[in-house]
């Protein structure tokens, strides 16, 4: 039996073919006289092919009523195309109608809005657009995964269930089985927490951070990639509830290993989306951001320029740039001070560093003038900040003062702690969001539009 042959193979076949078989959806169908033409498209790639449906077809009738959206099965010949702008058609021998689409498909030869796409987003992949983005995301997960074993890094699976706050932002779903409108209550009148499913308070990771340093103080270099969620109610376009983290973890690491291997890493993965996909990335640039590639070449071909977070807000002062969030030390940089950086002050992709201990999470480590951490970010043109990591704490003393300092209880981070109490070793890494990256190499400017099934406030459909 003759094996399917994907569209995107089916054009860039080197010769006629006798005989194909080829599947997927109508894009449009339209008629002469004595035939008919239709566009087929599979997913496999942005164009479509072409397919010549014969009057003499034993189902003509019927192949003359298909709509946009129908499925169909095509048997015929690959042969020289006749038309501009493709190179092969099928001359079609046998046409079998899948499925019908009726006359609601909402689909059709026209523009649609982003907006109006996401009220479909069960539907939208087979659009133009979406079918790009998610292209692009299959082959950018490949090439995360591709970078980190070449290296390697050993990839664990980071629990999505936790018990602790990571970040120590607060913003945490809450996971429970207890009846919530008659929870069990303990003699104080408080929720009786140690009555839930795991007999104490969980939620869903906002990062697999943690428990990635665990592992690699014991296998050397680690990363996670996984979904992390954040009870965070904001509807901006950079934000959603769901989203997937890359987190990289390395023993006997300083903060300038971090920085090398994130720089390294930005890099790798624009140079891999620019070689591999690059038909969709045209898509982009013609009708998503025309600046796109020329802002990924800007980042391939310049050196990371390398600034502390105290000489950024100088430059940042005396540039004298109105900006609508003031810039003063030791409150975080706004996207509009990453990207004036980025675009207007160094003309370069920048990694900043060393920032002040009161705006840093616990686990970063204290440097030596007691007043900054050795956190770094990566920033890029159009995005600002695509990676944020750190050294991490390794000195048990300083730690638990760090925790105290934050308002944490270091008994609740024993497990953690023992990694200081038994083989302590420098160690670092960094968090990249999947997503926040997906934006910046298609040019698509809402995280909505990245994500398969978005998860934002007041909307989890679908």
């Amino acid at each position: 039996m003759l094996k399917p042959t994907s569209v995107k193979d089916a054009l860039a076949s080197p010769a006629a073919r006798d005989a194909i078989l080829v599947q997927g959806w109508i894009r449009t169908r339209r008629d002469a006289k004595t035939f008919s033409f239709l566009e087929l498209n599979d997913g496999s790639c942005l164009k479509g092919l072409q397919i010549i449906a014969d009057g003499k077809l034993p189902n003509y009738a019927a192949v003359q009523h298909l709509t946009t959206g129908a499925s169909i099965r095509v048997l015929g010949r690959l042969v020289p195309s006749q038309g501009q702008g493709q190179k092969w058609e099928v001359a079609a021998g046998e046409v079998t109608i899948v499925g019908t689409a009726d006359a609601t498909y909402p689909l059709q030869k026209k523009g649609h809005t982003p907006e109006f796409l996401r009220e479909i987003a069960h539907l939208r992949p087979r659009s133009n657009l979406f079918g790009a983005v998610f292209r692009t995301r299959s082959r950018l997960a490949y090439a995360i995964h591709r970078f980190y074993q070449e290296r390697g890094f050993v990839y664990v699976h980071t629990p999505i269930i936790t018990g602790s706050d990571c970040e120590g932002a607060g913003e945490l779903f809450r996971v429970t089985t207890l009846d919530v409108a008659n929870p069990p209550k303990r003699e104080d009148g408080l929720i009786d927490d140690a009555k839930d499913f795991f007999a104490r308070r969980t939620y869903l990771t906002v990062s697999g951070q943690l428990e990635a340093e665990a592992f690699a103080c014991a296998l050397g270099k680690v990363y996670t990639f996984g979904p992390t969620f954040r009870a965070e109610n904001s509807n901006t376009s950079r934000h959603a509830n769901e989203f997937w983290m890359i987190e990289p973890e390395v023993a006997f690491a300083d903060l300038a290993d971090n920085m090398d291997l994130a720089e390294d890493f930005v890099k790798t993965l624009i140079r891999e989306v620019r070689t591999n996909c690059a038909e969709d990335l045209e898509f982009f640039a013609r009708f998503v951001d025309k600046e796109l590639l020329t802002r990924l070449d800007f980042v391939l071909e310049r050196p990371f320029q390398r600034v502390s977070y105290t000489e950024a807000v100088e430059l940042l002062k005396k540039s004298g740039k109105q900006f609508e969030f003031p810039v003063e030390y030791g409150v975080n940089l706004q996207a509009e001070h990453e990207r004036h950086l980025t675009e207007v002050m160094f003309k370069c992709p920048v990694t900043v560093y060393n920032y002040p201990k009161e705006i840093k999470p616990f686990y970063m480590r204290l440097n030596d003038d007691d007043k900054t951490v050795t956190a770094m970010d990566v920033l890029v043109p159009g995005i600002g900040e695509i990676v944020g990591g750190s050294q991490r704490e390794e000195r048990l003393d300083v730690l638990e003062a760090n925790m105290r300092r934050h308002g944490l209880d270091p008994k609740d981070y024993g497990w953690y702690l023992d990694l200081r109490r038994f083989g302590t070793v420098p160690h670092a890494g960094f968090g990249l969001g999947f997503e926040r990256m997906l934006m910046f190499v298609t040019g698509v400017p809402n995280i909505r539009d990245v994500v398969p099934f978005a998860r934002t406030p007041g909307n989890a459909a679908f």
